[in-house]
């Protein structure tokens, strides 16, 4: 995937580029992104490295809102192992100043037919927390249907005594068969 585009009416989704590092940290330095996601809030420097991994890399892709040339959020999408099983894992995080206009909703549902209409999967997949219902919302507007609730599967943070602060997680699909 070396020149990697996709377009919407309203969106360009494309590999990262050194520029978007600013656009990056705008929504990774804020701590509520890290609510249902692993890490903390970034700095300028640790956006800048992560612009530059992302874009020499082929499984993170910025969310570009065409006619403001911004990056609005950023899609995460692989193929899992084994490869055979032609299955790919998408995970998205957006800029909450651009959260609640169906943009998310709208990228990932071109990323879901560039998936079964392009690279031929069989299926896609997606994780989020229970408690996260903007994300599962558009995961099941996006036509994935929810396969499974996973009591404590994860932990991203640990208590002051050091246990785990374990999470659910809701497991979505959608197979090549159910995509419309």
């Amino acid at each position: 995937m070396k020149k990697f585009l996709l377009e919407t009416n309203r969106l360009r989704i494309r590999k990262f580029s050194l520029s978007d590092a600013a656009d990056l940290f705008e929504y990774l330095s804020l701590p509520e992104t890290y609510l249902f996601e692993p890490g903390e809030p970034v700095d300028m420097e640790q956006a800048q490295a992560m612009c530059r991994e992302r874009a020499s890399g082929n499984n993170f892709f910025a969310v570009e809102l065409i006619t403001e040339h911004k990056m609005i959020g950023h899609l995460y999408f692989q193929q899992s192992q084994p490869l055979e099983f032609m299955t790919w894992e998408l995970g998205y995080i957006f800029n909450p100043k651009y959260q609640g206009k169906g943009y998310c909703t709208e990228a990932v549902n071109k990323i879901i037919e560039y998936a079964f209409t392009v690279l031929n999967a069989h299926k896609v997949t997606a994780f989020c927390n229970p408690l996260n219902e903007a994300s599962w919302r558009v995961l099941e507007k996006c036509g994935l249907n929810r396969e499974g609730h996973f009591k404590e599967k994860a932990f991203f943070r640990k208590d002051a005594l050091g246990n785990p602060l374990w999470h659910d997680c809701y497991a979505y699909g959608i197979i090549e068969n159910d995509f419309q």
